[in-house]
């Protein structure tokens, strides 16, 4: 394994919370970092914090303290232009293929436009042909240029996503949730295709997902995530077949199995531990209430910490 291409060292991001100077811990001193030509997976459930992670890492929200280190480079010390410059080595993939697009630009200036703005390839004509063959690198075709976002489904309009992404040649691709609100067979064909680049261009990936069905063959390490923090990190291998941690534990046994059987014994071996002692024979016999204010097995952290001081709570 190489060295690290990035460094994510005690990372914090809160906001204001809006009653009596309070605020919300939404990332929780988080460390972690990822080696050049990995797949490294943060998987967490709605409002774990990754996706503010991502934004944070990409300094497009100020993390409250923290130190970030991309290729050597202090991310949180970079001034405007020369974060500029180093953008052009760390891309990012958006959830919404809808929102992300601009639908008064045409395609080709979509994926081009990145070009423009770091100057990487220059004239109208080269930028066309490289283009060109960004589109059919993500599977799509050369007619397509001319097109507008309106034009495409959902899983082409992430493909260009992905090729506007990859069209300044970045070393580093953050991928917010790629896939979370595409249909499932299409998600099969963009998990593929992100496989393919990585393994064709080198890349180094960090993926986030709300499941950890979606990572499981793209990932080469995973770190699961949930209020703010970090609750177990390690290989594929670990995490699918030793996990550590409870809350990993219960995202494992969450993960749909195509086998009818299969999952009713997984649902009366959850209702089975959720069911308090001497609770079987009570009349509603069913699973137990899930809105008491204290954490469960599925979720051993208590709520995002919310302080007058910022620390957690």
């Amino acid at each position: 394994m190489n060295g690290p291409i990035l460094e994510v060292e005690h990372l914090v991001k809160e906001f204001p919370g809006g009653r009596r100077g309070e605020v919300v811990r939404a990332v929780d001193d988080v460390s972690f970092a990822v080696a050049e030509g990995e797949v490294l997976g943060l998987v967490g459930e709605s409002g774990s914090g990754k996706s503010t992670t991502a934004r944070c890492v990409m300094r497009l929200i100020e993390p409250t303290s923290g130190r970030i280190t991309f290729e050597g480079n202090d991310l949180m010390d970079a001034s405007r232009s020369r974060l500029k410059r180093l953008r052009r080595g760390m891309q990012m993939v958006f959830q919404d293929p809808y929102s992300s697009l601009d639908p008064r630009m045409r395609i080709e200036d979509v994926i081009a436009e990145g070009m423009v703005v770091h100057g990487t390839v220059r004239g109208a004509e080269a930028r066309r042909a490289r283009v060109a063959e960004l589109l059919e690198l993500v599977g799509l075709r050369q007619d397509h240029l001319r097109r507008r976002p309106s034009d495409f489904s959902g899983g082409e309009r992430q493909r260009i996503g992905i090729a506007r992404a990859l069209a300044v040649d970045p070393r580093l691709l953050v991928c917010d949730e790629p896939v979370a609100s595409l249909d499932v067979s299409i998600q099969a064909q963009i998990l593929n295709l992100f496989k393919r680049l990585q393994r064709d261009l080198g890349l180094t990936i960090i993926f986030i997902a709300h499941d950890l069905a979606t990572v499981r063959h793209l990932c080469d390490r995973v770190a699961v995530m949930s209020n703010g923090a970090i609750h177990e990190i390690g290989t594929r291998e670990q995490i699918y077949s030793a996990p550590t941690s409870d809350y990993t534990r219960s995202l494992l046994a969450a993960m749909p199995v195509p086998d009818p059987e299969v999952e009713r014994r997984k649902a009366a071996a959850r209702r089975a531990r959720l069911e308090p002692a001497g609770s079987a024979g009570e009349a509603g016999g069913g699973d137990a209430p899930t809105d008491g204010g204290g954490p469960t097995a599925a979720d051993p952290r208590p709520s995002l910490p919310v302080s007058a001081s910022g620390g957690a709570g």
